[in-house]
């Protein structure tokens, strides 16, 4: 029993996104709250965006470091500081991707070397890294694995990759029904990813593919970042159907919100928030497209012109590598001064998570990025989705046809971080379908109705805060 009451000490190591990062460091966060020694693995550059965070839990007397990796750049041939996926998503006339993915496989070494000094209990890698399984397999430990995806994200994939498109399917548009997955969830080949479609992927992605997936069932198992009671069918098909062995524990944002009653210095300092304070309940759109969406000039101007017409106040996030042009090139003349007072436009970095919870918006116009839309959802908003790469067809899937609270822009490609191109009217329609059409009633009742079951699932008792404590437990025995 003695050994029940050590302090476990858990190695977290996300891959060098924004997008991944983040949870990444949230999650590092609530194992630290319930007693835990973390650190987090990264490199240099990416150290800078999490060392302010991580200092001020260690100033409140929590044990939480980083330690850094030497990122491969010269070796691979990236430019000196490409060490985060988000610069080379931002450069598309370069095609870095394989070099990028080539440097994160030779970190295999160094990890290896930290966790012989450090004595970790256990390993938490993302998903990109499937020597991870092996590097911790060395010496002893469980390795877990961090897709960033939800549920029901992980279970379509599984399902699309058993299933054989290019002999059940005629043509790249014709619609199909996801096999074995509950909900009768239909999709086209044009809008799975590029590493979904059997016979279409480069071998040396096919190769990588595979690794991911036999790490994965080599593996201890796989956090979630979702809770159970967003999508209960699709938790237990994981779980009881493919056979995997997971936890739920989000979402980690809200957790760390009802932990930490974090954010006051922000919304007292952003000026959108106290604009927001100005706004009547219910009545703004907020448009975002997370870090990684590369829009170009004329579909901004679009969507300008949709918000303009739409006649909702809103708050609209556009990327900071946008601001390389003028806006005469991405706004129509004059939109600014005509909506004055009645919309934002926030160059750069937003507080997303404060300003959906703020009760003045009430739609979300979303790339249907996994983090933002957990966020919406525990939020309470209705959605427009726009789903651009990744895994973002299937959350948009979840959003419009599972939990219904939202409608779709009507995207009909992939697009590798640059999206379809909408029409003006388009983008319109649905911004008012989702905050003065005749289904808001109903889309607002169930979006609130999750938004409730989200902050009761990270409360004490709640499922993912009983199945966080059941994880450390778990981990605590096998010491």
């Amino acid at each position: 029993m003695g050994s029940l009451d050590q302090q476990l000490h858990i190695f977290f190591f996300p891959f060098m996104a924004h997008g991944h990062m983040i949870p990444t460091m949230e999650m590092a966060k609530l194992f630290t709250f319930r007693g835990v020694k973390t650190t987090i693995v990264t490199t240099t550059m990416n150290a800078h965006s999490i060392s302010k965070p991580i200092q001020t839990m260690k100033n409140l007397g929590f044990e939480i470091d980083i330690r850094i990796l030497r990122f491969p750049t010269a070796e691979v041939g990236l430019p000196e500081g490409c060490e985060n996926f988000d610069f080379i998503v931002s450069n598309p006339g370069v095609d870095l991707h394989d070099k990028f993915f080539l440097a994160t496989t030779m970190l295999q070494e160094q990890l290896e070397m930290l966790l012989f000094e450090c004595h970790s209990d256990c390993l938490v890698a993302d998903m990109f890294f499937p020597w991870a399984t092996d590097a911790a397999a060395k010496f002893g430990i469980p390795r877990l694995v961090f897709h960033g995806v939800s549920f029901f994200a992980l279970c379509a994939e599984e399902c699309v990759r058993l299933y054989e498109l290019d002999k059940n399917v005629s043509s790249d548009v014709e619609p199909f029904v996801i096999p074995n997955l509950p909900g009768e969830i239909r999709l086209t080949r044009k809008q799975l990813p590029e590493y979904s479609k059997q016979g279409q992927s480069k071998p040396e992605l096919t190769k990588v593919l595979k690794a991911w997936k036999e790490s994965e069932l080599k593996s201890f198992g796989v956090i979630v970042n979702s809770f159970y009671e967003l999508e209960p069918d699709y938790a237990d098909f994981y779980t009881n159907e493919l056979g995997r062995k997971a936890w739920h524990i989000g979402s980690v944002s809200l957790s760390n919100r009802a932990v930490e009653h974090k954010g006051k210095r922000e919304k007292e300092a952003h000026e959108c928030l106290k604009w927001l304070d100005s706004m009547k309940s219910d009545s703004v759109i907020y448009i975002c497209f997370g870090t990684m969406t590369n829009f170009t000039t004329t579909q901004l101007k679009k969507i300008a012109v949709a918000l303009e017409a739409s006649e909702q106040p809103f708050i609209w996030v556009v990327r900071r590598e946008n601001e390389i042009e003028s806006d005469e090139e991405w706004l129509p003349r004059g939109f600014e001064e005509r909506n004055e007072g009645k919309g934002l436009i926030i160059r750069g970095w937003a507080p997303q998570v404060l300003i959906l919870e703020h009760k003045a918006v009430g739609g979300f116009v979303t790339h249907c990025g996994w983090n933002s839309t957990l966020e919406g959802i525990s939020a309470g908003k209705r959605m427009v989705t726009w789903p651009v790469t990744s895994e973002q067809f299937y959350n948009e899937k979840l959003v419009t046809d599972v939990l219904k609270i939202g409608v779709s822009v009507g995207v009909k490609e992939w697009g590798k971080f640059h999206g379809d191109e909408i029409k003006s009217e388009d983008i319109e329609n649905r911004i008012r379908r989702v905050m003065e059409g005749e289904e808001v009633v109903e889309m607002r009742s169930r979006a609130r109705k999750l938004g409730k079951m989200a902050r009761e699932a990270v409360e004490n008792g709640g499922s993912s805060y009983s199945d966080l404590d059941a994880l450390v437990d778990l981990i605590k025995r096998r010491k």
